[in-house]
């Protein structure tokens, strides 16, 4: 199993401790170093004070101290005698480190240098071939100590991009906004990469790029609008979909913005998919914060490449989902118009009936009289309902209870295989209001439902009423539902009436 945190610094030191006390050197160390400037990252020592630990790190540096031949050569060095050191220092400096014998190996994974592990004795010819032999194993085997540790690190790392790409498709098909979305990716990414800011660049007219979302522990607000002006020495990598990687964002010449100097490493990836470029995701570090290693670019050029499929796909099912609320509108249109033509050409013969019967002198004028203002009634009701319907915004939830009841009879409509007729009276999305209005769609829900289970059930009316009485005369809503369906007795199916006060 590979060893990580705190298993692996204890490996490190016990190597150190093992090697000083066989070999039976006066001080041991084990330095890492960064790989491009090669300085000190971590130091694991035996024998050493803190004063000596602080006069090491010169001999230590993998540019111009002693290590600099070992990085180079990664071959194992010892020297029997070296020059004395420098005259002693003034007050306050740390005193010269006491060495005049040096045993050195380095620490190599495959071909890169990672560290060296040293010892030091006072007297000169103090190490032998069989001590340097020695050195060499135990070097080895701090190498796959943190050959291992790297591995599992990369491993997890991996798991947690896949995981976090993973995640943003998810997020992003649910049906977020555009701005939401990028806000998304660039949240995600932000916490994944440990940046400081995860920022969304996308084109502008003008041809620059300007920051549209932003995720940031500080304000954002200080970032979302920031632009890279036309004639960027950047811009030109940006617009063609370029990485662009930056050791210091404040002091890097290409970066022109404002908000550079507040950042350190940075990674700018193209979100780009199909040839197409929807934009560039930006994860600048801290200044003085840790550079991005080959595996973090990596890693989060792939989560990019996911990302922007994701958006596009999201941009997809919204075209989609707008196209069935049109299609969904069609059909609205259709059904309006065949029920009008039909109840308006009723009540045409109904009155020219009424008119021929009243020049016979038949008394039965004013019935149908009613019976025809009733029809024009429900019509101009199936009317408004449609209207209402129409009115809704696409792909959005409704945000009044007309639309409410409206988006449950429509998705009723899909298992019943026809849709439901509604008929509002008075004005209801005025009038009834929170919690009602959750109770009325609770037992609309469950009557629709009831339908359903219902065999011969061909048509079901919805009724709600907002001018409805109380026995005692107060202000209600009604609900009614009636089908055409049968009971489990043969019987016509009971409607469902339900009330409450306003």
């Amino acid at each position: 199993m590979a060893e990580t945190g705190l298993d692996l610094r204890t490996t490190l030191q016990h190597i150190v401790d093992t090697a000083t006390a066989l070999a039976g050197a006066r001080h041991g160390a084990l330095a890492l170093l960064h790989g491009e400037d090669r300085t000190v990252t971590d130091l694991f020592t035996t024998g050493m004070s803190d004063g000596e630990r602080r006069a090491v790190r010169p001999l230590l540096d993998g540019r111009t101290g002693a290590l600099g031949t070992l990085v180079d050569d990664a071959q194992a060095v010892r020297v029997d005698d070296l020059p004395p050191g420098p005259q002693p220092p003034r007050d306050g400096e740390a005193p010269p480190f006491p060495v005049r014998s040096f045993l050195g190996a380095p620490v190599r994974v495959h071909t890169e240098v990672l560290g060296s592990l040293c010892l030091t004795a006072e007297e000169p010819g103090r190490f032998t071939d069989t001590e340097l032999a020695l050195l060499r194993l135990l070097a080895s085997q701090a190498a796959a100590a943190i050959g291992g540790a790297h591995l599992y690190e990369a491993a997890r790392q991996r798991e947690h991009w896949i995981e976090g790409a993973a995640a943003i498709t998810r997020a992003l098909l649910t049906g977020a906004g555009t701005t939401d979305a990028l806000t998304t990716v660039a949240e995600r990414a932000r916490v994944l990469a440990g940046a400081a800011a995860g920022v969304i660049l996308q084109p502008t007219p003008d041809g620059g790029m300007e920051i549209v979302a932003a995720s940031t522990l500080d304000d954002p607000a200080g970032l979302v609008g920031t632009a890279i002006a036309p004639g960027s020495p950047v811009l030109v990598q940006l617009l063609g979909g370029e990485e662009v990687l930056i050791e210091d964002s404040a002091t890097d010449e290409r970066m022109t913005t404002p908000v550079r100097s507040r950042f350190g490493p940075s990674m700018m990836l193209p979100l780009q998919s199909g040839g197409r470029l929807i934009g560039t995701l930006a994860l600048p570090r801290r200044r003085g914060e840790a550079p991005y290693t080959a595996t973090d670019r990596l890693l989060a050029s792939q989560f990019a490449s996911q990302a922007a499929l994701a958006l596009v796909m999201a941009d997809a099912q919204h075209y989609r989902e707008q196209l069935a609320v049109y299609e969904d509108r069609d059909r609205i249109a259709r059904d309006l118009h065949d029920l009008v033509v039909q109840r308006l050409f009723a009540t045409e013969m109904m009155l020219e009936s009424t008119r021929r019967k009243d020049l016979a002198g038949d008394t039965g004028t004013a019935e149908l009289l009613a019976t025809a203002v009733d029809e024009l009634d429900s019509t101009i009701q199936e009317v408004r309902t449609a209207i209402f319907a129409l009115q809704q915004p696409p792909a959005e939830a409704p945000t009044t209870f007309r639309g409410r009841v409206l988006r449950e009879t429509g998705g009723a409509a899909a298992v019943l295989g026809f849709q439901p007729s509604v008929q509002f009276t008075g004005a209801v999305d005025s009038l009834v209001a929170q919690p009602v209005d959750g109770e009325l769609l609770d037992v609309l829900r469950g009557a629709l439902a009831a339908a359903h289970r219902r065999e011969g059930v061909s048509a079901v009316e919805v009724e709600v009423d907002a001018t409805a009485r109380l026995p005692d005369g107060s202000a209600a809503v009604r609900l009614v539902v009636a089908d055409d369906g049968r009971a489990e007795n043969g019987s016509r199916s009971p409607t469902v009436t339900w009330q409450a006060r306003l």
